[in-house]
């Protein structure tokens, strides 16, 4: 049977698609902006016919319905990235957490992760019968090779982006054509706070470089800070809008890239309307799974790697909690720790933790004495580079506990830094000098 014949035999109905889901299975859902919307919803509208049910997944952006409070009791939901949509449930006991490195997923997809119901959703195929999975790669190809059976929704609006990225429809059990807008990410516009963040982070950024950018406001105001730059390049987990400007400014060309020259390679993408009509069909933008794009040896082949990552606070000895608030899990490690070593084993690499000096509107320092109680480091001391407020750059590879202290405290937010300060002549037996 020619492709063409097989899709249309497999053409399913959400309602006969989801009978293929039985109790104590374990559902794999796609991830970020790519998370399926009409089969979570089916299943959903029939919460009650389940039970023990297990759904794994990542970020879903948008409304995920599968995480309401109508179906507590009849899925369980495990992740090892928490979002807005998924910390009550969590919070709730109705879903856990478990910590694992993002490039470790793919492998462990169908053992620690069992793996029975893949649903993702893709392009329709091509003229030899290949889906893209468009924005999401990630542990996608890793959970439709191991699953019982494949649901996915070939989207017509969903952007179609190169790389190892396909799907056939031979791989697949259920097809649902369907037709909508992917969720979209916006940014507000940059803080001053944030703003200064970005021009002291783009300070350590060269012509040639390749970086990796994470999410949120301080990436965003990374890139705005780079127009000066030349023959920038992007190996990252994920990017969002602000790559595509200096993309279209000629300024991210990837010219200079040891790997994957001329390409921006990331896992996923999310962000605008206009983002996605960029990525489509765009030669220039390749996705792989997140195996190896966040493989710290692949990293680390990058000539100039620069990675650039956020957290939610430091302690005066350079350890970062950049995924709880104490003991309650706020988000997850994602690559991180992937990128912060490969960009420092690379050639000329740097790895760069950046944060505001406080939170709570001004109320609370980010730089404590100590990580507040329970909290997880995410990135060891040992692995530390670069920390970066809006007050300076501290650079702590290479510095003795009582240096480190003191470069810590010049960044800290004056307010805090007596505090700091008390600490640090009680810990160190020494007078600090202001200077």
């Amino acid at each position: 049977m020619n492709w063409k014949e097989e899709y249309r035999r497999k053409i399913s109905t959400t309602e006969k698609a989801i009978k293929d889901i039985h109790d104590g299975d374990c559902v794999v859902l796609g991830h970020a902006a790519a998370v399926p919307k009409l089969v979570p919803k089916a299943m959903a509208d029939h919460c009650e016919e389940y039970n023990d049910v297990l759904i794994f997944h990542m970020t879903t952006l948008g409304d995920n319905p599968l995480l309401h409070p109508r179906c507590y009791g009849h899925f369980r939901h495990v992740s090892n990235f928490l979002s807005g949509n998924s910390r009550d449930a969590v919070n709730h006991l109705e879903g856990d957490f478990f910590p694992a490195f993002f490039k470790d997923v793919p492998e462990m997809i169908g053992d620690e992760i069992p793996c029975d119901v893949a649903v993702f959703q893709s392009t329709p195929p091509n003229s030899e019968g290949y889906c893209s999975l468009g924005v999401s790669c990630d542990y996608a190809i890793a959970a439709i090779r191991r699953a019982r059976v494949v649901i996915i929704e070939t989207n017509e609006m969903m952007p179609f982006v190169g790389g190892d990225n396909m799907i056939h429809v031979s791989q697949i059990d259920h097809i649902i054509p369907c037709a909508y807008r992917l969720p979209e990410l916006h940014s507000d516009a940059p803080s001053e706070v944030e703003l200064a963040i970005g021009r002291h982070c783009a300070s350590l950024v060269t012509d040639g470089t390749t970086l990796q950018l994470g999410i949120g406001a301080i990436p965003n105001a990374v890139l705005t800070e780079l127009g000066d730059k030349n023959d920038l390049g992007i190996h990252s987990e994920m990017f969002s809008d602000g790559v595509a400007e200096l993309m279209r400014r000629g300024i991210i060309n990837g010219s200079r890239k040891t790997m994957h020259k001329g390409k921006v390679v990331a896992s996923f993408i999310m962000g605008s309307r206009e983002l996605y009509d960029f990525v489509d069909g765009n030669d220039a933008i390749e996705l792989y799974p997140v195996d190896y794009t966040n493989d710290p040896i692949v990293i680390a082949r990058q000539y100039r790697m620069v990675s650039i990552n956020s957290c939610l606070e430091v302690d005066l000895m350079g350890q970062v909690a950049s995924e709880t608030i104490g003991m309650r899990q706020y988000s997850g490690i994602g690559g991180q720790i992937d990128f912060v070593r490969g960009a420092s084993m690379a050639r000329e690499g740097k790895s760069i933790i950046a944060m505001p000096s406080t939170a709570a509107g001004g109320t609370i320092s980010r730089i404590k004495p100590f990580l507040s109680p329970g909290a997880a480091v995410s990135t060891t001391r040992n692995d530390i580079n670069y920390l970066v407020t809006e007050y300076g750059i501290a650079r702590l590879k290479g510095r003795t506990l009582q240096h480190r202290a003191e470069d810590l405290i010049r960044i800290a937010h004056p307010d805090f830094r007596p505090m700091l300060i008390e600490e640090y002549e009680r810990r160190f037996k020494c007078t600090y000098q202001t200077g």
